[in-house]
């Protein structure tokens, strides 16, 4: 499974850029429930200028989710991805 992470806005408007694949991990069930998690239909989100955007592509299909209305999954995959805090 491919997960993909773009995160974009925020006060500096700088886009962040991360993918990771699944194959071979030893957390891969682990990552495959976030996924799935992630992915499930959520509340419509109000746009705040200055917070964080984010699309969530796993493997053909995309969420777009805004902070601070993360569910705790998207939260916890988004760190896993890009490797920081979400």
């Amino acid at each position: 499974m491919r997960i993909e992470v773009v995160r974009s806005g925020g006060l500096a408007g700088i886009r962040r850029h991360a993918a990771l694949d699944t194959t071979g991990r030893p957390d891969a069930g682990h990552l495959h429930a976030l996924a799935e998690a992630a992915l499930a239909p959520g509340m419509p989100q109000a746009v705040n200028p200055d917070s964080f955007g984010y699309d969530i592509t796993v493997d053909s299909r995309t969420v777009h989710c805004r902070d601070p209305h993360l569910s705790d999954a998207q939260r916890e995959l988004i760190s896993l991805v890009l490797g920081e805090g979400a």
